[in-house]
């Protein structure tokens, strides 16, 4: 079974159905090694069978209700290993993950998998009925993840996203109800835990429940078992989440009232999660949601702050950072009780052990320093920034966690105290850099036992390439990154007086980091500084200083490098944002012909290669067997693409805006693009070049008339799209080119009066996918009225019929060409 996997695995798509007659006899394989108990083998049989899922899940179509009912009598199977156990449940999980609708299908599968999901769920604490264990337990991150128990909530997660909830929630509100009501503490825990992993999938589904589901869970609360309080905790927490807004809105006194009792639970693991749920719900809340349970809610959580156990000191100090995030400058008032404790925590000499005790409470001051602002706090703030620079001073040790907090804590100050801050940079700046500039830390691996040892070490990720395996630090790698984050907010923050640094950070970590190509994050954040780092050199400078020609130079080669096509699409995208960001600080004439020209020849390049990637995704959409859906990996490749052709708009946008007539000679070698997508079925592709069209109308003026040819027509057109995006895109570049076209212009603008008409007449107008294309129309028609009233033989009537089509109250753009209309036809 390894063997055909692994022999099914490399051959080609197209050649793999004429395999697919061998799953009969490669599924009987299977009940003789269920039968003789040999859980080692069924183990393996079983991982063989999810590679062949993963790859073609239809293989197993003519067999799947048998294979369903067979991986059922495995789960259920309490004489079998955990392990076996665990990969028929995870082999069910596999369909439901790459052939969602075959499982719909199947009659049987969903509400089975649910039944045995529930099922394991309640195999938790076996030889700890009371729970002794479990509270004693201080380690918290120590809980073990191949349990049945987590498996099972795993399963329910997975179904509900690929599922649905119009699958899902039947055949589980069939068990849940009565496992609630339930005497056995494990299967009351079970509910609640199959509540918080539905949730996220059944979003749709349970949002307008919520009434029923939280009267389900809220009593729970108050459960004799601390187990079952604790998951009511959990599923609180994590519908806060899954139902942010709703919950916060509509039922924040329901959550509020009901937990914040129990953060006086008996039990330290009980106070403590009760504590983390709130951090879920108050960091999606308003200010003024919370600011009536202020008192309560900090109250409770002070008293925490003298706990026994450290854990819980740790937990109540991030829910009161997190409260103060929220409630902004309503937490003033509590200040002066809650910074002097802070303090106090900052200035003990504390042993190894309290070290994150010390970087929470870091975390928690400098948090609470944003909400109040520089003001309320006073002298309190350079106090907070000394205690900082102490701290940061006895940190030796490379696994002390408050280094990577103070890093943060650092950025937050930075916010509060803006110029204030610029004498504290020698102290910070030194370390901060030295983690910008740290080199990738690699291992080239050949040896399988090596191999082994290095999956099995914390923070290294292996790489294969080319029949070898790379080891890759990712610590360093993620520090690296926050690094660079922080460098970005320090630019941004001090601009003129951050530039004493830029110079070094630029050559030295966001240009090399452009192509640090072993951490995608890292080029990120190197990419987003770019831009914050030459706006802090141009007010430093000044607009046209020989120094800030020379960095711009140099900034642009390494820019106009980075645009080529590659494989990390949604990285390609930042990298064009980058270069529109950084044209845009620069400003006017900030390219010459040949940087132009190499930036047409990387888009030509990148679009290529789009255009590639969508023949490719036809060809496999075609390929594909009935009612097979496409998988989460394509509609994100697809989501990634539509990203990068909008940054890619916005850069071409940003050129013609700078550059103006003279990027025209060299931008229509792009014209067989255009001409290419504006007929093209999928309406991204007639966006993109519609918007780029608006853009040659808006900043060439006349000189637009030349490619008029390629643009009348698909403005036309695009006015009756049935996407409204296109609408929109074609009805502006109407009105800009009424207003910008000159003469030559004319007869087409006026031509267009009819069907822009027709765009604010049609079914659902004003409706919110609708609107901004309705006002869009409403103000090309205004311009075109003001533009050519001379040549418009009916303007009575069509002004009278263009009052109709008002009011413009959702497009901040398009109102007040609407509105400047409107006021000059009252005055006449």
């Amino acid at each position: 079974m390894e063997a055909f996997a692994s022999f099914f695995r490399a051959i080609e798509k197209k050649s793999q159905k004429r395999y697919y007659g061998a799953v009969g006899d490669i599924l009987n394989i299977l009940p003789p090694l269920r039968d003789r108990a040999d859980s080692d083998n069924l183990t393996k049989a079983f991982l063989a069978l999810i590679e062949l899922a993963e790859i073609a899940p239809n293989m197993f179509k003519s067999l799947f209700s048998r294979l369903v009912q067979f991986s059922v009598t495995v789960i259920q199977n309490k004489e079998l290993g955990d392990q076996s156990r665990q990969n028929a449940l995870e082999l069910m999980a596999t369909f439901a993950d790459y052939s969602p609708a075959m499982c719909r299908k199947d009659e049987s599968y969903t509400s089975d998998m649910v039944t045995q999901c529930l099922s394991l769920m309640t195999d938790v604490g076996l030889d700890d009925d009371d729970a002794l264990e479990w509270m004693a337990a201080d380690d918290l991150e120590n809980e073990e993840s191949d349990l049945n128990h987590v498996a099972g909530e795993q399963c329910m997660d997975r179904l509900a996203n690929k599922l649905g909830g119009l699958t899902l929630l039947g055949p589980t509100f069939a068990w849940l109800p009565r496992m609630l009501q339930s005497l056995a503490w494990r299967d009351r825990h079970a509910a609640l835990m199959a509540i918080s992993a539905i949730s996220e999938g059944c979003r749709d589904q349970m949002i307008g429940e919520l009434d029923q589901v939280l009267n389900l869970v809220v009593p729970l609360l108050c459960d004799p078992h601390p187990r079952v309080r604790w998951a009511g905790c959990n599923a609180l927490g994590q519908m806060s989440t899954d139902f942010s807004g709703t919950m916060q809105e509509k039922y924040h006194n329901v959550v509020l009232s009901n937990i914040i009792p129990v953060l006086d639970a008996p039990e330290a693991r009980v106070q403590s999660h009760a504590a983390a749920a709130l951090v879920n719900f108050c960091e999606e809340a308003e200010k003024e949601t919370l600011e009536p349970y202020l008192n309560d809610l900090l109250g409770h959580l002070l008293k925490l702050l003298e706990s026994p156990k450290r854990y819980v000191i740790e937990q109540a100090l991030s829910t009161i950072a997190t409260i103060a995030d929220s409630a902004e400058t309503a937490f003033g008032k509590y200040y002066d009780t809650l910074m002097p404790l802070l303090f106090n925590v900052l200035k003990e000499e504390q042993s190894k052990e309290y070290r994150l005790l010390r970087a929470k409470a870091m975390e928690c001051a400098t948090l609470i320093a944003l909400a109040v602002g520089r003001e309320r706090m006073g002298q309190d703030a350079l106090h907070l920034v000394q205690l900082l620079g102490m701290i940061q001073s006895r940190v030796t040790e490379p696994d002390d966690p408050q280094a990577q907090y103070l890093l943060h804590c650092w950025g937050r100050m930075c916010r509060v105290l803006k110029s204030d801050f610029v004498p504290y940079l020698p102290d910070v700046m030194p370390p901060l850099l030295e983690l910008a500039k740290a080199k990738a830390d690699i291992t080239l691996l050949d040896d399988d036992q090596e191999i082994a040892n290095y999956e099995q070490e914390e923070g290294w990720e292996l790489v294969p390439l080319k029949g070898k395996v790379i080891g890759i630090k990712t610590s360093i790698l993620e520090d690296k990154h926050v690094a660079i984050e922080l460098i970005h907010i320090y630019a941004q923050q001090l601009e003129a007086a951050f530039e004493p640094y830029v110079a070094d950070i630029m050559h030295n970590v966001s240009l090399p980091g452009l192509a640090f190509f072993f951490h995608d994050p890292v080029r990120v954040a190197s990419a987003k500084s770019v831009p914050a780092l030459l706006s802090a050199y141009k007010k430093a400078h000044g607009d046209r200083s020989q120094d800030l020609v020379q960095l711009w130079e140099s900034t642009l080669e390494k820019l106009l490098g980075v645009l080529t096509p590659e494989l990390a699409i949604d990285t390609l995208a930042e990298m064009y944002q980058c270069f529109y960001e950084s044209v845009e600080v620069l400003g006017k004439s900030s390219l010459t012909q040949q940087h132009m020209e190499r930036f047409i020849e990387a888009s030509k390049a990148t679009l290529e290669e789009y255009q590639i990637r969508v023949r490719k995704r036809q060809e496999d959409k075609a390929d594909a067997e009935d009612g097979e859906e496409e998988s989460e990996e394509i509609l994100f490749a697809i989501e990634d693409d539509q990203t990068l052709l909008s940054d890619m708009n916005k850069a071409f946008h940003t050129i013609f805006k700078n550059q103006g007539v003279s990027f025209l000679p060299t931008w229509s070698r792009m014209l067989p693009f255009y001409n290419a997508f504006m007929t093209n079925p999928d309406p991204t592709q007639r966006q993109w070049a519609l918007c780029i069209m608006d853009d040659v109308l808006e900043f060439c003026g006349d000189q637009s008339w030349n490619y008029q040819q390629h643009i009348r027509q698909p403005l036309m057109d695009g006015m009756r799209d049935e996407n409204p995006a296109n609408r929109q895109a074609a009805c502006y570049g109407v009105g800009v080119v009424a207003q910008k076209g000159g003469p030559s212009w004319a007869p087409f603008v006026i031509e267009s009066l009819p069907t822009l008409l027709q765009v604010c007449q049609i079914p659902n107008a004003r409706s919110d996918d609708d609107v901004f294309a309705t006002e869009n129309a409403c103000a090309s028609i205004a311009k075109i009225l003001q533009a050519h009233s001379d040549k418009l033989p009916n303007l009575q009537d069509l002004i009278t019929q263009w009052i109709t089509t008002l009011p413009v109250a959702n497009d901040e753009e398009a109102a007040p060409f609407a509105y400047m209309f409107l006021s000059k036809l009252i005055e006449q």
